[in-house]
C-alpha cells in the first residue's frame, strides 16, 4: 500500500505540471506530451488465401513460396515444397482445382486462419472434396503463410503418402455406316495384324517365285503381282528390306499357308490398331486415312500432361482426324482408386475411387467399300474426292490422294521400323498427310460459273433466254484501257474451233463460254452490283468453313474488303470479270464444291457436312446421332435454281456441251460442271475439276453430290469426268462398269495420254 500511494503521489504531481491534453501549464511552462499508440489496421486474411490458392491453381510455385512465413521457408527449400505439389499432381492425376473461402478469423493481431473447400478433379477418381484450412501469421503490414502438408489434402498431415491404381478399357473401334471396321483394336493376348516383307535374294526359282507372287496377289487383293515386281525388282538380287504391307490377322489366316514354305517372305504377328483398306505402298492402304485419322505413341514430351488425364503412359492417342476429335469418346473414361498410406507405406485407406466408364464408338458415315473404289479410282493421281449425300450432307466418301498407311505409326509394325517407309511419306513433296479434301485449296474454274450463273439470274439483268455472242476474244476490257494485255481468249482459241457463236445464258454454262461470263462480271461492275458475284458466293457456302467434324480451310472469296487489306487497292472492274470464271485470288475446297452442288441438286439448302453416324458404346448408350442440319437456303428462286439445273444436266446430255461424250451409256440420272483452272505456276498444267449430283430418286440409293479435282492434271472433261463417272458406277451398279481412257484395263494403267475428242470441251479460263 505504501509503495501504490508513492506512484498515485508521483502521478499527482505529474498533472500539476502539465494539462490534461498535453498544453502548456497555467503559469506558461511546457508540459510532458501524453504518450501516442499507433495500432496497424489487421489486414483481410482472405485476401492472402485468395493469392495463395490462386497462385496454385495457376501451378505458379514461385509466387507460393514467396507468400509463405520466413519460419516455414527457414525449415522448407522451395525444391522441396514445389516437390510436394508435383507428387500430388502427378500421383494422384490432377487435371485442375477449384476453392471456395468457407471462413476467416482473426485469432490476434499476429494470428489468422482461414478455412476453405478444394476441389481437386483427378483424370481417374474424378472430384476429390475437402475442406482445410491455412494458418497465417502477420509479418510486417501483411499476411503470410504457415504451410502445412494439410494445405493441399489433411489426409497428408502427418507424413502420409499416396498411391494411385488406374483401370482403362480398350479403345473403341471407329466404323463405317455399315458397321464394317474402319480401326479395329486387338483384343487381350491375341494378335489381329499380319506385317509382311521381303527379302528378294531368297526368292527361288521361277516356278516358286511365281507361287509366291500369286499368294500374295490374293492376300492383298491386287489385280497383277506387277506393284510387287516393280518393288523388289532392282534389288533382286540383295537382302534389303522390302516392305510389303499389313492385312488383318483373319486374311493371313486364310491365306498364309500359301506362303508359310516361302523363305523370302517374311511376317511378324501382333497385337495393334488395325486400319483396313487395300494398297501395298506407304501412300496407300489405310481407307479414309485423312478423315479416320491415326493414332501413335504417346511422347516424352508429352507425357506429363497426359498422365494427369489418366494415361498410364503406355497407350496409343489419336492424332489426326476421326481418332483425335473423339479422343475422349473412343478412350472411355479411366477408373481406379487413390489410396492413403502411413510413412511406411502400408494402405490405410482409399480416398477415392471411380468405376471406368465404357469407351464410344464411332460410326462414320463412310461407306468402306465406296470409299476404296474412290482411293482405287484415283490411281496414281493426286487431288482428292468428295462423295456427299445430297440431300443429308453426310460424307459417304473422302478421298485425298496421295494418301498414307496409318498402321504405319505402330512402332510393333516392321514396316515403319525398318521399311524406311515413315521417311517416305515424310520426305514426299506431294504433301501425303494433307487432307486436300477438306484443306487443298483451289481455284475452282469454270465450276464456279454455277455461282456466277446465279449471281446474273437473281440481278434481274438476265434470263435463261438472254443472247450473248461468244466469240474467241473478249474485247470489253480492252476496248476500255486499250492494253493488249486485256484481250482475253476464250479456251477455245487455243484449240482453234470456232466459236459457239449466238448463244443463250443456259448455253453459256453447257459451252462454258468465258466470254459470256466476263461479260456478266463487266455488266455487273458497271451496273452498281460490283459484289453481286462474291456476295452470291458467300452465300453459296464458299470463303467460309463448312463446320465438319474434323475441321476444314476456309478457302477464300475475294471482294472489295479483302483486297483493299490484302493488296491496298480498290475493287475494279478486272476483279469481278476474273471472278467470274473462278480465277484470279478465289480458292475453294472439293468440301465445299461438292456442299454447292449438293444445293443446287436438293432444292437449296445448304447442309453441314457430316463424318459421323453415331456414338455409342457396348451397352448401346448413344451420345449422338447424326441428323441433317441444314445451315442456310441459297438466295435464288426456285424458278432461277430450276434454270441452273437444266443448264448443270445440259453440260452432260447435250451433244455440243462439254462433258456429253464422257458420259454416253451411263443410265443414271447427273448433272454437273467441267471446270480447268489455271494455276499460278509457269508451265503448270491446270486442275481439272468435274462437280455434280445425281438425281434418280431412288429409296434404295440416295442421291448423291460429288467433286472431283485432279492436281495439275490437265482438261475437266479429259481428266476429272471420267473419275466422276466411275464413282457414280461404283456406288448405282455397285462396280466400275468403263474404262478411263486411259487405262489398258479396269485399275491397269496404259502409258498413253488421252487425246480430247472432237467437239469435246471444257473450260481453260485466262490467268
Amino acid at each position: 500500500m505504501k509503495r501504490l500511494s508513492i506512484v498515485f503521489l508521483f502521478a499527482l504531481a505529474l498533472s500539476a505540471c502539465t494539462g490534461s491534453n498535453g498544453t502548456p501549464n497555467q503559469d506558461g511552462g511546457e508540459g510532458l506530451p501524453s504518450p501516442q499508440v499507433t495500432t496497424l489496421a489487421a489486414p483481410n486474411p482472405d485476401e492472402m488465401a485468395v493469392r495463395f490458392l490462386d497462385a496454385w491453381k495457376d501451378m505458379d510455385y514461385d509466387t507460393m513460396y514467396a507468400l509463405l512465413s520466413s519460419l516455414t521457408r527457414d525449415g522448407l527449400s522451395q525444391d522441396d515444397f514445389v516437390e510436394r505439389y508435383e507428387y500430388v499432381r502427378t500421383t494422384a492425376n490432377i487435371i485442375s482445382l477449384d476453392y471456395q473461402i468457407v471462413s476467416s478469423l482473426v485469432i490476434s493481431p499476429q494470428a489468422a486462419e482461414v478455412r476453405y473447400r478444394l476441389t481437386l478433379t483427378s483424370g481417374v477418381v474424378g472430384d476429390i472434396v475437402r475442406e482445410t484450412r491455412m494458418d497465417l501469421k502477420r509479418e510486417g503490414a501483411d499476411w503470410r503463410v504457415a504451410w502445412t502438408e494439410g494445405m493441399i489434402l489433411p489426409e497428408l498431415e502427418g507424413g502420409n503418402r499416396l498411391r494411385m491404381t488406374t483401370l482403362t478399357s480398350k479403345r473403341a473401334n471407329i466404323y463405317d455406316r455399315n458397321g464394317l471396321a474402319l480401326a479395329s483394336e486387338a483384343t487381350a493376348d491375341e494378335p489381329n495384324v499380319a506385317a509382311l516383307w521381303l527379302q528378294p535374294d531368297l526368292i527361288g526359282d521361277a516356278d516358286s517365285e511365281d507361287a509366291m507372287l500369286s499368294a500374295l496377289r490374293r492376300m492383298f487383293g491386287l489385280p497383277d503381282s506387277d506393284p510387287i515386281v516393280q518393288r523388289y525388282a532392282p534389288i533382286r538380287y540383295t537382302n534389303y528390306f522390302t516392305m510389303l504391307g499389313t492385312v488383318p490377322y483373319s486374311t493371313y489366316e486364310n491365306y498364309g499357308g500359301l506362303i508359310a514354305n516361302l523363305d523370302a517372305v517374311k511376317v511378324r504377328l501382333y497385337g495393334a490398331r488395325y486400319y483396313f483398306g487395300e494398297g501395298l505402298t506407304p501412300f496407300a492402304g489405310a481407307a479414309a486415312p485423312h478423315a479416320v485419322g491415326y493414332v501413335s505413341q504417346i511422347q516424352e514430351s508429352e507425357l506429363e500432361e497426359l498422365r494427369a488425364r489418366g494415361y498410364a503412359g503406355d497407350e496409343f492417342v489419336g492424332r489426326t482426324g476421326i481418332e483425335a476429335v473423339y479422343e475422349d469418346e473412343l478412350r472411355g473414361v479411366p477408373g481406379g482408386t487413390l489410396y492413403l498410406t502411413d510413412p511406411e507405406g502400408e494402405i490405410t485407406e482409399a480416398l477415392a475411387s471411380r468405376e471406368v466408364e465404357l469407351p464410344y464408338a464411332v460410326y462414320t458415315t463412310l461407306d468402306r467399300d465406296l470409299q476404296l473404289a474412290a482411293q482405287e479410282a484415283f490411281g496414281e493421281f493426286a487431288g482428292a474426292i468428295v462423295v456427299l449425300e445430297r440431300d443429308t450432307g453426310a460424307v459417304l466418301a473422302m478421298t485425298s490422294s496421295p494418301g498414307f498407311d496409318s498402321n504405319l505409326f505402330d512402332y510393333e509394325n516392321p514396316n515403319a521400323q525398318f521399311g524406311n517407309a515413315l521417311a517416305m511419306l515424310n520426305e514426299s513433296p506431294l504433301q501425303p498427310y494433307t487432307n486436300r479434301a477438306t484443306n487443298g485449296t483451289y481455284p475452282p474454274g469454270s465450276t464456279f460459273k454455277i455461282v456466277t450463273l446465279a449471281a446474273a439470274l437473281e440481278s434481274g439483268e438476265y434470263t435463261a433466254s438472254t443472247m450473248y455472242d461468244c466469240q474467241l476474244e473478249f474485247l470489253e476490257l480492252y476496248e476500255r484501257t486499250g492494253r493488249p494485255e486485256d484481250i482475253l481468249h476464250d479456251w477455245r482459241y487455243d484449240r482453234d474451233w470456232p466459236p459457239a457463236g449466238k448463244i443463250n445464258l443456259v448455253q453459256g454454262l453447257e459451252y462454258s463460254c468465258n466470254p459470256y461470263f466476263w461479260h456478266i462480271g463487266l455488266d455487273l461492275f458497271d451496273k452498281g452490283m460490283p459484289t453481286a458475284i462474291p456476295d452470291m458466293a458467300a452465300a453459296f457456302g464458299l470463303g467460309q468453313e463448312t463446320g465438319i467434324e474434323i475441321g476444314d480451310a476456309a478457302g477464300l472469296v475475294p471482294n472489295p474488303e479483302w483486297k483493299l487489306a490484302e493488296v491496298g487497292t480498290g475493287w475494279e472492274m478486272h476483279d469481278p470479270v476474273q471472278l467470274a470464271i473462278g480465277q484470279g485470288a478465289m480458292l475453294v475446297t472439293p468440301l465445299q464444291m461438292a456442299r454447292l452442288v449438293a444445293a443446287v441438286g436438293n432444292g437449296g439448302t445448304l447442309y453441314r457436312p457430316s463424318l459421323v453416324l453415331r456414338v455409342e458404346n457396348a451397352d448401346g448408350d448413344v451420345r449422338y446421332e447424326f441428323a441433317p442440319e441444314a445451315q442456310s437456303e441459297l438466295p435464288v428462286s426456285p424458278e432461277n435454281l430450276a434454270v441452273i439445273q437444266q443448264a448443270m444436266t445440259n453440260v452432260v446430255r447435250v451433244t455440243t456441251a462439254t462433258a456429253y461424250r464422257k458420259f454416253l451409256g451411263l443410265s443414271v440420272n447427273i448433272a454437273g460442271k467441267t471446270g480447268t483452272a489455271t494455276t499460278a505456276g509457269e508451265g503448270d498444267n491446270p486442275h481439272a475439276w468435274f462437280v455434280g449430283y445425281t438425281f434418280e430418286g431412288r429409296e434404295d440409293k440416295p442421291d448423291i453430290a460429288i467433286a472431283v479435282v485432279l492436281d495439275y492434271r490437265g482438261e475437266g472433261s479429259d481428266w476429272a469426268a471420267p473419275v466422276f463417272r466411275r464413282i457414280v458406277e461404283t456406288y448405282f451398279r455397285g462396280q466400275a462398269q468403263s474404262l478411263y481412257p486411259w487405262e489398258a484395263r479396269i485399275g491397269v494403267p496404259k502409258t498413253e495420254t488421252p487425246e480430247p475428242e472432237e467437239g469435246e470441251a471444257t473450260a481453260t479460263p485466262e490467268p
